[in-house]
């Protein structure tokens, strides 16, 4: 049903039951009222939101801590372009849900530097964080990456995010001795000074998949 796009607000019940890991809803539309009949799914440990094309009204911050107070072995969350989500849902997953391992934010306009901080400070075991196409700032990237998950981040997105500048770069180097992916083209403010730290780890084959935008 779900790979269908099927499954609505009305029908979700159908397919829940306290067993549930994994719900791919990238397909579907739903809203809040969706995640709110969540509260049996303690099992939960993988939910996609996503929205391939367009943006995705509905999904809120009310829904989101809704989900974090239901579902508190989640390992993986991802929100790409559900831009009505703000600080204060991911606020509630970093503090509930401190197993998220994967977490994607991309085109959540909503999102600040207080979501990169809350998972930085709270998800130990985050390894996959996409924060593209937001308008985080270099001190959101620095609270993240030196926080508690900085010894297990291996993947980060932050393209097209236009106040980062050369520091979030060199924050990730300095602080991510995992990282080996990292993509943050289109972003006009970093320029050639992180070229160099970036040229000796991809000889040392340390990065594996690397995207910046020369301008």
């Amino acid at each position: 049903m779900s790979s269908q796009g099927q499954i609505t607000d009305s029908n979700i019940s159908e397919v829940l039951h306290p067993a549930v890991e994994s719900l791919y809803l990238q397909n579907c539309d739903i809203s809040d009222n969706a995640l709110l009949q969540l509260y049996n799914c303690k099992q939960l440990k993988t939910i996609v939101l996503n929205s391939g094309q367009k943006n995705r009204l509905g999904i809120t911050s009310e829904g989101v801590i809704a989900l974090a107070l239901s579902c508190p072995y989640l390992h993986e969350v991802s929100f790409k372009r559900c831009c009505d989500i703000t600080d204060s849902g991911i606020l509630a997953l970093a503090l509930n849900c401190q197993f998220l391992q994967i977490v994607s934010l991309g085109s959540c306009s909503g999102i600040t530097d207080a979501s990169l901080q809350a998972l930085g400070e709270n998800c130990k075991f985050l390894h996959s964080v996409d924060f593209s196409s937001t308008q985080v700032t270099d001190d959101g990237v620095v609270a993240l990456v030196s926080g508690t998950c900085s010894k297990n981040l291996k993947e980060i997105h932050m393209e097209c995010c236009v106040n980062l500048t050369d520091v979030a770069v060199e924050a990730v180097l300095t602080y991510c001795p995992k990282i080996h992916i990292l993509l943050f083209h289109g972003c006009p403010l970093i320029t050639d000074r992180s070229r160099d730290v970036l040229d000796q780890l991809v000889v040392s084959n340390k990065i594996t998949q690397l995207t910046w935008t020369v301008y």
